[in-house]
C-alpha cells in the first residue's frame, strides 16, 4: 500500500440527527460546501451549507436555520449546533478529517483520508455500529491520477445470494448519487427483510473491500 494514504467515499442512508441531512430530506435540497468551526469554549460548533433546488420557506420555517445570503441557485444558511458524535465526528476521532459533506434526500455523502486500510475498516466498523446503511463507494489511493485502476476481484468469494443482492442493488441504482432506489426498495425486489439486505451488502463489501486493497 502506498504511502500516500487513501481517499475514501461513503454514505450514511439514516444519519441520526444531521441536521444536514434532515434538511435535505425535508426540503428537497442538495446540500453541498458544508462548512464546520472548530467547537467553542461552550462546544458549540456552527456548520454552514448550500442548499439548491429547493423550497426555501421549508429551511426558513427552522428555528434552528438562518439564511446568510441567497445564490445564483439557492442559498447559504448556518446553524449552531452542540458538539456530539454525529457522523462526521465519528470519522474524525479515528484522526481522519472529513474533506467533503454533502446530502440529498436525507442521505449523507463523506469523503475522507485514511493512512491505510486498517483505519478504513474501522471507521467503517463502527459508522455501521452506530448508524443504518452505511456503504463504502470508491476508495483510490492519494496521488493516483490515473482513474482506470483496474484490480481483479475474486467474485468467488461472494455467496450467491449476496452477488445477487450486489447486482440487484446496483441494477436499481441504489449506489447512485442521487440514489436511483433505497434499501427499502431493493430490499423488496429481492423479497426480503431491510435488515438482511444490510446484512448480505455489508458481507459482501467486506469481501470486495479485501480483495480492493489486498497487497
Amino acid at each position: 500500500m502506498s504511502d500516500s494514504g487513501i481517499r475514501v467515499e461513503l454514505s450514511v442512508d439514516t444519519p441520526g440527527a444531521c441536521p444536514v441531512a434532515s434538511v435535505s430530506d425535508e426540503a428537497g435540497a442538495a446540500v453541498t460546501d458544508v462548512a464546520r468551526s472548530s467547537p467553542d469554549a461552550d462546544g458549540q460548533v456552527i456548520e454552514e451549507f448550500t442548499a439548491t433546488g429547493t423550497d426555501e420557506g421549508a429551511i426558513e420555517a427552522r428555528e434552528d436555520m438562518d439564511k446568510v445570503f441567497a445564490t445564483g441557485s439557492g442559498a447559504r444558511y448556518q446553524f449552531s449546533r452542540s458538539r456530539t458524535e454525529c457522523v462526521c465526528e465519528a470519522v474524525e476521532t479515528y484522526d481522519c478529517p472529513v474533506a467533503d459533506i454533502r446530502a440529498e434526500g436525507g442521505q449523507l455523502h463523506l469523503t475522507f483520508h485514511a493512512p491505510d486500510v486498517d483505519r478504513v475498516r474501522a471507521i467503517v466498523t463502527r459508522l455501521k455500529e452506530l448508524y443504518d446503511g452505511v456503504s463504502l463507494r470508491s476508495m483510490r489511493r492519494n496521488g493516483d491520477v490515473d482513474p482506470v485502476d483496474s484490480i481483479l476481484v475474486d467474485r468467488s468469494k461472494l455467496t450467491d445470494r449476496q452477488q445477487e443482492v450486489l447486482e440487484t442493488a446496483v441494477e436499481m441504482g441504489y449506489f447512485q448519487y442521487p440514489k436511483g432506489a433505497n434499501a427499502g426498495d431493493v430490499a423488496s425486489e429481492l423479497d426480503i427483510s431491510v435488515s438482511t439486505f444490510a446484512e448480505h451488502l455489508a458481507a459482501a463489501q467486506t469481501k470486495l473491500l479485501d480483495s480492493i486493497v489486498a497487497e
